[in-house]
Parts: C-alpha cells; sequence; structure tokens
C-alpha cells in the first residue's frame, strides 16, 4: 500500500501454525457427526486420560493435571464391522517427519493389524489430505532409513481424500478401498 509522501508499507499477516492440528481435527469431527447421524460409521474421537492432581471447586476448573499414559491414536470405531483407529498429522512440510509419529504409536498400529483391524494416517500435507495406511507407514519405517516420509510417498502410496471447510474430510471412500484391498489379499492368500 502506498501511502502520501510515497512511503510503501506493506503488512504481514502472522502465521499462526498452533491451531493447524485442531483445524484437521475439527474437520474429522464434523463428517465423523455426520458419519454417526447418516448411519455410515460410529467413529469418535478419543480422549487422552489424565489425572488430575489439583481441582478449584469454587471456580470449577482443572488447576494441576498430568497425563496418565502415551495415548494411541485420536480416532477409534467400527465401519461395515471392521474396527477402525486412525490418527491425524498435519505438516506445513513438503514431507512429514517421523517425529510426529511417536513410538507406542507404531507399536499400537502393528497390534491393530495383526488383530485384523484398519489403521491409518489421515495426513494434511501441501494442502492436500491423504489417508495412508497403517501397513504402507509400517513399510516405510521398515525399509527406509530416512527420518521423514516425503510427500511424493504420501501422495503414492496414499487415498487422496476430499475435503472441504462446510462438510469436513470426508475418508470413508478410502477406507472402502483399503478394505477392498485386504479383501483382495485374502482371497489371494486362499489360492
Amino acid at each position: 500500500m502506498n501511502y502520501p509522501g510515497n512511503v510503501k508499507k506493506t503488512y504481514k499477516k502472522a502465521i499462526n501454525y498452533g491451531n493447524r492440528g485442531m483445524d484437521l481435527e475439527n474437520l474429522i469431527n464434523m463428517i465423523n457427526d455426520y458419519y454417526v447421524e447418516k448411519n455410515i460409521a460410529i467413529i469418535y474421537k478419543k480422549p487422552t486420560p489424565i489425572q488430575v492432581v489439583k481441582y478449584d471447586y469454587q471456580k470449577s476448573k482443572i488447576t494441576d493435571a498430568y497425563y496418565k499414559s502415551a495415548s494411541t491414536l485420536d480416532y477409534n470405531g467400527v465401519y461395515k464391522g471392521y474396527y477402525i483407529e486412525f490418527d491425524a498429522k498435519n505438516t506445513n512440510k513438503n514431507y512429514l517427519p517421523l517425529s510426529n509419529i511417536a513410538d507406542h504409536q507404531v507399536l499400537h498400529i502393528k497390534r491393530i493389524i495383526n488383530h485384523n483391524g484398519i489403521a491409518f494416517l489421515i495426513i494434511m500435507i501441501n494442502d492436500e489430505c491423504y489417508l495412508l495406511s497403517g501397513e504402507k507407514l509400517l513399510d516405510f519405517i521398515k525399509s527406509e532409513t530416512r527420518k521423514s516420509i516425503p510427500y511424493d510417498y504420501i501422495k503414492e502410496k496414499g487415498h487422496k481424500v476430499n475435503y472441504n471447510y462446510l462438510k469436513g474430510i470426508d475418508y470413508i471412500t478410502a477406507v472402502d478401498i483399503l478394505i477392498k484391498e485386504r479383501c483382495d489379499r485374502e482371497k489371494d492368500n486362499q489360492k
């Protein structure tokens, strides 16, 4: 913008990265509510277990608390008879740092898969959204020495998921693909 005297001023909007994950969670929560309302799936955000140490009864407010245990994945539920559990990850880089996925979460994903559940990540990257199956995540971790999952891997191995800020992230069609892939593998194993 030019001001009198030909003084040029530019304003930079402060970028707040602190709520990126919350925005992603809000989009997922919106679609999960829709899935429940339309009887498509029952999937909820799991609360993180906390131990309350101090509580102010006059203000009805927790004043001191700590996490009881490490959280597993953010969401779980059931769809078409399949147990589903997943986590939401958001990055403003061209890759997802593996440090964003805790070791206990990787172990939990392995356990879910071992019990024939469906585990995955919903990843927001480069203004796009992808569903990356737990199997593809574990394959990457096992075969790579990198400390991050590149965008190209997520794009190639994941399933692109449509989203908008009015409806949320409609990931259930990508889950249908995971179920079909599983059924195809089971048929191949029976031959």
